[in-house]
């Protein structure tokens, strides 16, 4: 199981990247293994703004549907369009390639509020 000690994880299985005010945004390895194949991701526009926990997409695979949370407050200023074409790459390289947002950071105090790779990994029980 690959969970990068510099990215902060949520609960629901998002992972955030921050890079000064920029956090760019994906699902775990873990999670694209629960769900299997990915065949459809719905993204937000840019400029849509989200809170801490909101659902700002979904991701349907072979196995499972589910909704996609944010993990910070932010508004959308990046979305990967590569993942209309090609979703199969979230299951290749969720932390590369397969990320799904990136958003301008409201409040860099929510960073403390997600989990370390530590405490992720202790949370899937890994």
């Amino acid at each position: 199981m690959n969970i990068p000690k510099e990215l902060r994880y949520t609960e629901e299985h998002e992972w955030a990247r921050a890079e000064g005010d920029i956090v760019t945004i994906g699902i775990t390895d873990y999670a694209q293994g629960e769900l299997g194949d990915v065949v459809y991701v719905e993204l937000p526009a840019v400029g849509d703004s989200f809170g801490q926990n909101d659902v700002f997409g979904s991701i349907e695979a072979v196995k499972a549907a589910s909704d996609l949370y944010c993990p910070l407050s932010g508004e959308v200023v990046e979305v990967n369009g590569n993942l209309g074409d090609i979703p199969e790459t979230i299951n290749k390289d969720p932390y590369g390639d397969g990320w799904m947002i990136k958003l301008k950071l409201a409040d860099a105090s929510e960073m403390e509020n997600l989990l370390d790779a530590a405490g992720y990994q202790a949370h899937i029980g890994e």
